[in-house]
């Protein structure tokens, strides 16, 4: 069998990429291996096209899900509120595809989410809800079963932001808003 290097030979074709696939595609995702290489956690970072279609939600989902069937310690960060979508947020999503019990009430006032997933027997999730503009919390990241690190997110975020070069902080930053001091 052959692979062509050419386009084929057609009248017209239409290709188009959508904002929401760019993002999901350079979704925020490390790995941590254990000295011999085996991945045993990851963190996530949602994007906006992780949410941005029933497929990308759906595919985000499966991923997590798949990590922690298979052994895989999951901390998933959302900094953005549910959607229709996610109505209950992407943490409870990921426990309805493995579980489908409901995980404690969110506060309304608290959109955001940061879960830490033990893939270890039982299988935990630590969910802790944020509003906009609270510090991030030092989050659990699994590594065995009952045994992990704190990330600093707020500390590492902060870190981040101090190296990140003045022409794009520019472009990000907002003003404050009136009657409140820069941050």
């Amino acid at each position: 069998m052959a692979v062509a290097e050419t386009p084929p030979r057609i009248k017209q074709a239409a290709r188009v990429e959508t904002e929401a696939a760019a993002y999901a595609r350079r979704a925020d995702r490390i790995a941590i291996r254990h000295g011999l290489g085996r991945v045993v956690a990851m963190i996530e970072i949602v994007s906006p096209g992780n949410k941005g279609s029933k497929h990308a939600i759906a595919s985000f989902v499966a991923k997590a899900a798949d990590f922690l069937r298979n052994g895989i310690h999951v901390l998933v960060i959302d900094p953005f509120p549910p959607g229709p979508r996610d109505p209950s947020g992407i943490a409870q999503a990921i426990w309805d595809e493995l579980i489908g019990d409901p995980l404690p009430p969110r506060p309304s006032d608290q959109p955001l989410t940061v879960a830490a997933f033990d893939a270890g027997e039982p299988l935990v999730a630590n969910v802790d809800t944020l509003a906009v503009g609270d510090s991030l919390p030092e989050a659990p990241l699994f590594l065995a079963p009952g045994w992990y690190v704190n990330v600093p997110l707020e500390a590492t975020y902060l870190a981040s932001w101090r190296v990140t070069p003045r022409p794009i902080r520019d472009l990000l930053d907002t003003p404050a808003p009136r009657g409140k001091p820069p941050a």
